[in-house]
């Protein structure tokens, strides 16, 4: 993969900053995307420190301007763009009856809105050289369904259709359309979650962890970044070429039951 070039949103801590380092040790030239721009710089530091090409662009993907911006300048300053990794993403936890409209709003547009945005503007690249590679992070929530997360896994779920899509409509280019569903990851988001899922559920944050996290896992334990951007690197690579469409669970075990 030495020389291609990658967009991951979201990528300034947590699963995203794991797939970032994972394909730039693998010679992929990283476009940081995301809105916390103190963290989008250390990110973007961090690689040029260790002698890995990057940048990083204040981007909100759901907005179609930035989205567009976001990937000019990847290809201004690359000159190519050959995989997006749709991985921004946040939480907010509540019942339906009581889900503020703005905060679906938000949570919508940011997953399910800016995925589209990014394959949409992304795409002509990877079809001008018949090549390209759209790693979508879904969730278990993808799959399944939790109380109180009724924006999130909404958009979760609708992340596994834009997948098919995609990958139905490229697959003649040369382009690859996948997403990745992990349970609960060791990330700043979940950890947010827990004191969320207390709240809502009127229970410590202990038990957050064992009866709701861990309770229908057959591993108990959680992810680490790591486990999910080792899967993201291999889609991207040539060996994966015959799989597309696919929703990849890395789950402990949680939807074998």
């Amino acid at each position: 993969m030495k020389g291609k070039v990658a967009i991951v949103t979201g990528g300034a801590s947590g699963i995203g900053w794991a797939v970032v380092e994972s394909l730039a040790q693998a010679g992929v030239n990283c476009v940081i995307a995301d809105m916390d721009v103190p963290g989008g710089e250390r990110a973007e530091a961090k690689l040029k420190e260790a002698g890995f090409a990057s940048l990083f662009v204040k981007t909100n993907v759901s907005s179609s301007d930035d989205v567009r911006h976001l990937v000019d300048a990847a290809v201004e300053k690359f000159g190519r763009l050959d995989i997006m990794v749709n991985n921004a993403g946040l939480q907010y936890v509540a019942p339906i009856v009581e889900f503020p409209e703005e905060r679906w709003n938000l949570l919508i547009g940011v997953m399910l809105t800016g995925a589209f945005l990014c394959c949409k503007y992304s795409l002509p690249h990877m079809i001008k050289q018949k090549w390209g590679r759209i790693i979508n992070i879904s969730s278990l929530h993808g799959r399944v369904a939790s109380p109180f997360k009724v924006a999130y896994i909404s958009a979760k779920h609708g992340v596994l259709g834009l997948t098919k899509v995609v990958a139905l409509e490229q697959a003649e280019n040369g382009i690859t359309c996948n997403a990745i569903c992990p349970a609960y990851v060791r990330t700043p988001l979940v950890e947010k979650q827990i004191a969320d899922q207390a709240k809502a559920n009127g229970i410590s944050e202990d038990e957050v962890v064992q009866k709701i996290m861990l309770a229908p896992a057959a591993i108990k334990r959680l992810l680490e970044p790591s486990e999910v951007a080792s899967l993201a690197r291999y889609l991207c690579t040539d060996e994966a070429a015959g799989i597309t469409g696919a929703a990849l669970d890395i789950d402990l075990g949680w939807t074998a039951r």
